[in-house]
């Protein structure tokens, strides 16, 4: 019994020193209706990246999400609206560009089945829900730098769709419309478990994932 705890412990311990970085976390709760949204459309241009990071006790991996298509709705200068399909086969391991044949091994392994599943899932798809300014409250615990709205979407990912909230940098003008995010989320609450829910074996990768968001668009 008490090598067993001496065990759990120590996996607890390395998992937690290695997490991901120090930045917001996006509030999760069930799914929302999306309301009906009014405003001109932004269409997302290819430059538009999502950015990961996931960790374990021996090693931090990085990497990008390409975005396949999506818009924002913009109102008097106002983001009302959007959403934007993730490529999933697009996943881009960043670090080990050096090592072309670990870098292969990765991409592939996180494509399988033990991670994204990315053959019968080959997409991922935020919507956004509410955008509101961010408050002085919320500005005040905000890491994210220079926030000036709190975003809300659903966020579906495999078979799982969750609400996430999170602050962002939103800036738009007659043109353009840009949304960057910094936060981290909890990849079990999606589903992304390796060889399933509770198996020893996940408990040695971080289940918070870091995400980057740089999304931009243009008027049509």
């Amino acid at each position: 019994m008490k090598k067993t705890f001496v065990f759990t412990a120590v996996i607890v311990l390395c998992v937690a020193c290695n997490s991901g970085p120090k930045t917001d976390k996006a509030a999760v709760t069930d799914k929302l209706e999306v309301a009906q949204a009014d405003g001109d459309i932004y269409p997302i241009n290819h430059a538009s990246l999502v950015t990961w990071q996931g960790s374990k006790p021996t090693a931090t991996h990085t990497g990008t999400f390409t975005l396949k298509e999506g818009s924002f709705l913009v109102n008097d200068h106002q983001l009302t609206g959007g959403n934007f399909i993730i490529d999933i086969t697009s996943l881009n391991n960043l670090d080990l560009a050096s090592d072309p044949e670990n870098k292969k091994k990765l991409e592939g392994h996180l494509k399988s089945p033990d991670f994204f599943d990315a053959a019968i899932y080959p997409t991922a798809k935020f919507e956004i829900t509410k955008v509101t300014p961010i408050t002085p409250e919320e500005a005040r615990d905000a890491i994210l730098k220079d926030a000036t709205h709190m975003v809300q979407g659903n966020f579906t990912l495999k078979d799982s769709t969750k609400s996430i909230h999170f602050p962002a940098l939103v800036t738009i003008d007659d043109k353009t419309a840009t949304a960057t995010a910094e936060f981290n989320i909890d990849r079990s609450q999606w589903g992304l478990n390796y060889k399933g829910p509770n198996h020893p074996q996940d408990w040695f990768i971080s289940k918070e994932v870091h995400i980057k968001l740089a999304i931009s668009a243009a008027k049509k």
